[in-house]
């Protein structure tokens, strides 16, 4: 019996932004369905708006999986996995544990298929996937602010300065013509 997709399943009960107050709670199966879909998104910026070689298929996939580990680890928060480079090593020994793992419930076939989405191995896709998740985190911020939870309001703007440090001409285009519409209510989202 192979439990892959059991595990893969749960992903459903890890909560996101533990250390926040939360007006709309979001764990990482919908955050990972945000994420492939803002990576698809890049993917399609860098290859048909900047002209650029890329996968859009393959970033989405990527996306689907990136934070699959978090099954065994827990979404542990950001302020806490990139405090310092020594915590930051140590978690990414534990994600590869957890990938390994992971990879060990699938068939001996299927498993090269899946080890390079839960291990990010090719650069350029990982990168697209970064930017992805990012943007999720912004989005995540506006929608709460939105809200009216102001908890969210410094990590809003620091996750907007991390974006554009990515330095990222896709990450950009999204942003000027799609970001302002996260803000919006439902009703001024139906005005032409």
């Amino acid at each position: 019996m192979h439990k892959f997709f059991a595990y893969i399943s749960r992903m459903k009960y890890i909560a996101r932004w533990s250390l926040m107050r939360n007006s709309v709670p979001e764990n990482i199966q919908e955050h990972s369905h945000m994420a492939a879909v803002l990576a698809h998104a890049l993917g399609v910026i860098r290859r048909d708006v900047l002209g650029r070689d890329c996968d859009p298929n393959a970033c989405a996939a990527a996306a689907l999986f990136h934070d699959a580990t978090e099954i065994f680890t827990g979404d542990l928060p950001t302020p806490i996995k990139y405090y310092n480079s020594a915590i930051r090593g140590a978690y990414h020994q534990v994600e590869d544990v957890a990938a390994s793992r992971l990879l060990d419930m699938l068939p001996e076939e299927m498993r090269p298929a899946y080890g390079p989405l839960l291990r990010e191995a090719d650069g350029e896709v990982r990168q697209i996937v970064k930017a992805a998740d990012k943007l999720c985190a912004y989005i995540k911020c506006v929608e709460e602010l939105e809200a009216g939870n102001r908890e969210f309001a410094d990590a809003a703007q620091e996750t907007l300065e991390a974006l554009r440090q990515m330095d990222m001409e896709e990450v950009a285009w999204f942003l000027d013509h799609f970001g302002e519409a996260f803000g919006l209510t439902l009703d001024r989202l139906q005005r032409p």
